[in-house]
């Protein structure tokens, strides 16, 4: 399996998870996605992330973006460790996570690394379009946590970029000023941007968020 890169289609498969049998295709229908694994059950930092995911569902869900979470441990050790996150992480879990004691979900988006360990997943994520298609990929190590509200902002961002001829500058957030695409022509920015704008250089023109 090559490694899975920007705008190739996720790649479907049926599993077992903790609200029962998915196809993932089917099961994400018209929202975007959030796949993300975790190294293994009952240990602590995951615990940290599941619970933080949980709590932020209805962000997601503003953004009809569906999670689910992925480990290689099994249907009944996830259902027992969920008991620990509502528990310590003041929490309802309230998404999916795949028991892939086989493997092959991990395999196929290329989650095991050997240098890190050829037991466990890495801390990997993917943010997938309605389309199907990959958005953004990111892989952190066992030790560090994840950030969720980096992986919101750039849902913000790749939602407003599919649908404007915009792109987000560096620390950009939701509400902020937004580079014009180069390929737009300044004759054509009136139209397209209503709401005027600031040349800074001639590739580099300002405009206020379009959808806002």
């Amino acid at each position: 399996m090559s490694t899975l890169r920007l705008g190739d289609i996720a790649p479907d498969f049926h599993a077992e998870t903790t609200q029962g049998p998915i196809n993932f295709h089917e099961w994400l229908g018209d929202s975007w996605g959030v796949l993300f694994s975790h190294p293994a059950d009952f240990t602590p930092v995951c615990t940290t992330e599941l619970g933080t995911v949980a709590n932020y569902v209805p962000e997601f869900t503003k953004r009809n973006t569906k999670v689910i979470a992925l480990s290689v441990d099994g249907l009944q050790s996830h259902l027992d460790w969920i008991k620990d996150i509502n528990e310590t992480q003041n929490t309802e879990v309230n998404f999916p996570i795949i028991a892939d004691e086989d493997k092959k979900v991990a395999t196929l988006y290329d989650m095991l690394h050997p240098n890190a360990s050829d037991k466990f997943t890495v801390r990997s994520v993917f943010v997938i379009g309605a389309d199907k298609k990959i958005k953004l990929t990111l892989t952190y190590p066992a030790s560090t946590g994840r950030n969720f509200d980096e992986l919101l902002r750039v849902i913000d961002s790749l939602q407003l970029t599919a649908n404007y001829s915009v792109a987000t500058p560096a620390n950009w957030k939701d509400g902020e000023d937004v580079v014009i695409a180069p390929a737009i022509p300044d004759s054509d920015i009136p139209a397209k941007f209503p709401k005027g704008y600031t040349p800074i250089k001639p590739y580099l023109r300002m405009t206020p968020q379009p959808n806002k």
